[in-house]
């Protein structure tokens, strides 16, 4: 199978995550899911069990909340495909770690980079957090920003992009 990169994209609860468990459990065989996720409330510690439990054994399991592009350089080889779940709890991380917009645009730059360097296939979950109202602190507003920037990079270079709805896949680029 050639190297790809999908894009996989909605909103929160609209089946991403288990579209994206299904796709690659149906096309690669060798499969690492990196985590983004920090367990910082028992509400949270479940979430990522529940999400542990659903991957099943024939996964291997890296959390890397910050450091993207090094995890991938680390595991590349270890797989055929790193289902990264996701992008909008990646660039929340890097914001609440006080970075400016434009170092996070450059991580998000630097992961696009990784994923053109290394041989494996990818897939990408992030929220779409664009569609709803204006919120109405200026942090939000900066993550809904933010989060908008980067998603456009990453569809941009995806080889196939997945809108979610209600569990209903909707290919904005490319095919099943």
């Amino acid at each position: 199978m050639d190297k790809k990169l999908i894009f996989i994209t909605g909103g929160c609860r609209s089946g991403k995550s288990q579209f994206a468990l299904d796709y690659a459990n149906r096309h690669f065989h060798k499969k690492i899911y990196l985590a983004t996720c920090e367990a910082l409330d028992e509400e949270m510690a479940k979430r990522i069990e529940d999400h542990k439990k659903r991957r099943g054994s024939d996964w291997q399991t890296f959390e890397e909340p910050i450091k993207i592009a090094e995890a991938i350089r680390q595991h590349d080889d270890d797989a055929e495909v790193i289902l990264l779940d996701c992008i909008t709890l990646w660039l929340s991380n890097l914001l609440m770690r006080q970075k400016s917009e434009h170092a996070i645009m450059e991580e998000v730059s630097r992961l696009m980079d990784m994923v053109n360097q290394v041989q494996t296939s990818f897939i990408f979950v992030s929220n779409e957090v664009g569609m709803g109202i204006v919120p109405a602190e200026p942090l939000g507003r900066r993550f809904r920003d933010l989060a908008g920037m980067a998603n456009q990079k990453i569809a941009e270079a995806a080889n196939r992009v997945v809108f979610m709805v209600s569990g209903i896949p909707i290919f904005l680029k490319g095919k099943e």
